[in-house]
Order: structure tokens, then C-alpha cells, then sequence
């Protein structure tokens, strides 16, 4: 959808006002319990505070990574490297131990991401732009795992789903809402614009995460993270379908190896 947005729309006014309007209709609806969550120790404000910087790195970084190295690239390299770092962090942090099938899983995630970078600079695009785009997704990749980790941490210290990312959130719209405000230009002067940022800010936004809270009450963020990577898969079928993009054989490579990590993490063994 913001491959829609009027020309001249920064990525970053994009990712600003998709989390940052997005982030003020979670918090609304998480209301009071929001700041409960924030009241509950000094522990809980710094996981709180932890998670909202990876909110407000995550949608600045993932956008601007996809409006320089391709909507199906960059999607996939955000989220496709956030399973990895999500279990980095577990292991780190909470000691988890990393099998030899998130190994293979992480390496097949890695492999595809580096066969669509490979397709991206194949195709003729500006191999440097290209490459600032992954490394851009990267980083995305690593804010992403992060907020889900400290989300986690809240959900399982015994508050609601609602009321950690309301809180999360929240905190991230105090950075998010002004810098939407300098940057935004086009997006608040034309219809388009006002519709591509309020359907990013609702449904892929607010809706989406509310129900990935919820999520999170039952899964680690290790497993979480790699449940998202449907979504870069469905990205990359839609930048071909919608925007045009083309892949080529190594490009659907890619997309083929991270589809395998993420069955080789989510299917039970008998």
C-alpha cells in the first residue's frame, strides 16, 4: 500500500504516520491499563522504554529500506532476519538454548535474503542504494525482534497484551507523531495521501499488532518472529502482481529458501 502513496512522500513521513497514528489508536484503546503497565516498576519502564525504541527505529528503517531496495527485497530482508535476532536475543538475555534446527532455519532464512539482494542488483538498480536498502532492513529486522522481545517480557510479568502494546506504543508516538509532522508534505495535502496513511495506520498497524499481542501471550518471540515471515513472502508476490517488480529466477530462489526456514521452524517433528 504506501508504494501508493502521492510522489514526493518521504519513506520516513510514511513510517512516521503508519506507527505513529497507529500507535495513538492502540493506545486509545488500551487506555488506562497503558500506563498501569508503566507504573509497575523500574524494570518494566526500562523494558517499556526498550521496546518503543525498536517502534520508533522499526517503521523509519523498514520503509525507507523498501523505497531503496525494492518492496519485495526490502520486506523480506526486515523480517526475514527478525526470527534470527529475536533468537539472538533469547539467547543472550534469557540463556535459550539454539538448536541445530533454528541453525538451519536461520541459515536458510539468510541464504534467501542474500539471493534477493542478488536478484535486486541483477535487475540493474543502483547496486549501492540496493545494498543501504538491506543493510536498512537489517537493522529494521533487529528493532523488530527487539520490541517483541520486551513486549514479551511485560505479557509474561502478568500484564494484558492490549495494555503492553498500548503502552509501547504510545511511548514510540512522542517520536513518531512530530517527525510525521515536519515530514509529512504531500500525504496530509492530497486525499491519496490522507488514504494510504490511514489504511497503513488501522489495519497493517493498529489491527495487526493488537492481534500480534495477543499472540505473544502464548508464544516466545522467537517463534513469533518467524511466523511473520508469511508476510514478506505475500510482499514479494505483491510487489511483482501490483507495483510491477521483477524477481527473476533467483529472486523467487530467495523467496523459496526463506518459505523453507520458516517450515523447517513451524512444523512439528512426529
Amino acid at each position: 500500500m504506501a508504494s501508493f502513496a502521492p510522489a514526493g512522500a518521504s519513506p520516513l513521513a510514511i513510517g512516521a504516520g503508519t506507527m505513529g497514528i497507529g500507535g495513538l489508536l492502540t493506545l486509545a484503546l488500551a487506555g488506562r491499563s497503558a500506563l498501569a503497565v508503566l507504573r509497575s516498576g523500574r524494570r518494566a519502564l526500562g523494558w517499556a522504554l526498550l521496546g518503543a525504541l525498536g517502534i520508533v527505529i522499526y517503521p523509519l528503517a523498514f520503509y525507507t529500506s523498501m523505497a531503496w531496495a525494492g518492496v519485495a527485497v526490502g520486506t523480506v530482508v526486515s523480517l526475514g532476519c527478525a526470527p534470527v535476532f529475536a533468537a539472538l536475543l533469547e539467547r543472550i538475555l534469557d540463556g535459550t538454548r539454539l538448536t541445530r534446527r533454528w541453525a538451519a532455519a536461520a541459515g536458510a532464512a539468510g541464504g534467501g535474503c542474500a539471493l534477493l539482494v542478488a536478484a535486486g542488483g541483477a535487475g540493474g538498480g543502483d547496486t549501492a542504494r540496493i545494498s543501504a536498502g538491506v543493510a536498512l532492513g537489517l537493522l529494521a529486522g533487529a528493532a523488530y525482534a527487539g520490541y517483541t522481545y520486551y513486549a514479551g517480557c511485560l505479557i509474561r510479568r502478568g500484564h494484558s497484551s492490549r495494555a503492553v502494546m498500548g503502552a509501547l506504543f504510545g511511548l514510540g508516538t512522542l517520536v513518531l507523531v512530530p517527525l510525521f509532522a515536519l515530514t509529512s508534505g504531500p500525504l496530509l495535502v492530497t486525499g491519496r495521501g490522507l488514504l494510504v496513511v490511514g489504511y497503513l495506520a488501522l489495519v497493517p498497524m493498529c489491527l495487526a499488532y493488537l492481534l500480534f499481542g495477543a499472540g505473544l501471550v502464548r508464544v516466545r518471540a522467537s517463534a513469533a518472529t518467524v511466523l511473520t515471515l508469511f508476510e514478506p513472502v505475500v510482499a514479494a508476490v505483491l510487489g511483482v502482481a501490483v507495483v510491477g517488480e521483477r524477481l527473476g529466477v533467483r529472486g523467487w530462489s530467495g523467496v523459496a529458501l526463506v518459505v523453507a526456514g520458516l517450515l523447517v521452524l513451524t512444523v512439528r517433528r512426529r
